[in-house]
């Protein structure tokens, strides 16, 4: 029941190419391949993400990315202070 017989794909080839028409497979195809590169991307990344932070907490150590206090972000402009308008002098 699970084996994929030469006549399952063939009729598998006809019903996409009447479907999608013969110039839109192509497309598709290259599609659905970026899309399977991207979610293969991301689920590699949120693994090594994952393995990362618990070597670190085994470590005992902070995670590697430092939360900033509001009060420590740099604005934009160094010489504004904060809730004071700046100037474009452009």
């Amino acid at each position: 029941m699970g084996v994929v017989k030469p006549w399952h794909i063939i009729v598998l080839v006809v019903v996409l190419i009447l479907l999608f028409g013969a110039k839109r497979l192509p497309d598709a195809a290259r599609s659905l391949g970026r899309s399977l590169r991207i979610i293969k991307a991301e689920t590699r990344g949120l693994a090594d993400d994952d393995v990362r932070g618990k070597a670190e907490a085994q470590a005992g150590r902070e995670p590697l990315t430092p939360e900033i206090p509001d009060d420590q972000a740099s604005p934009l402009d160094d010489s504004a202070q904060p809730g004071q308008r700046v100037r474009n002098n452009n």
